[in-house]
Parts: C-alpha cells; structure tokens; sequence
C-alpha cells in the first residue's frame, strides 16, 4: 500500500449502518447504499487521482466484495471523507 494513499471503502459512507458496522461519516453526510463508481467520479471532481480495486472486500463485511478506492492523501482521512462525502450527497440531490 502506497503510503501517499488513503483507503476509501463505501461502507464509510452508507446511510444504513452504524458507526460499529463500519459508516465514518455523520448521518447528514451519509446516503444510501453508496456507489463504487460514484465514489470514483467524485474522487476524481475532487482531484484525488482515485484507484480502484474491485476484488477487495470490507473487513466488517467480508462476504460483500464492494471494493474498495484509493485516493491521494492530500488532507487527513476525517477531512478527505467528509469532503467525498458532502460531493456525493449533492451528486444524488
């Protein structure tokens, strides 16, 4: 793993579960069932130069394989989630 890189998993970004299943983002940031491809085009709108990798699975959920993105670590992760955060939720307005 690069380390001018971040982890970014959709899991961190769903509405429907709660911070121990994994969402690290506040409810009013959150949407429903988020998109691989939604969070790679809004990584890109943002200039984070995203990554994907397709056969990864969540550790929370290892019987899901949502993959997963990596982004440049350009801020910290709280700053750099809530950021893709805030662009997919106006995606879906």
């Amino acid at each position: 793993m690069p380390e001018d890189r971040l982890v970014i998993w959709p899991a961190y970004f769903d509405l429907e579960r709660s911070r121990d299943q994994g969402r690290r983002v506040a409810t009013a940031d959150a949407v429903r069932n988020p998109k691989l491809e939604d969070i790679v085009r809004v990584s890109a709108d943002l200039d984070l130069d995203p990554v994907v990798e397709r056969e990864k699975c969540y550790p929370k959920s290892w019987y899901d394989q949502p993959g997963r993105v990596l982004v440049l670590k350009k801020d910290s992760k709280t700053k750099t989630l809530r950021s893709i955060a805030r662009a997919l939720k106006k995606r879906r307005s």
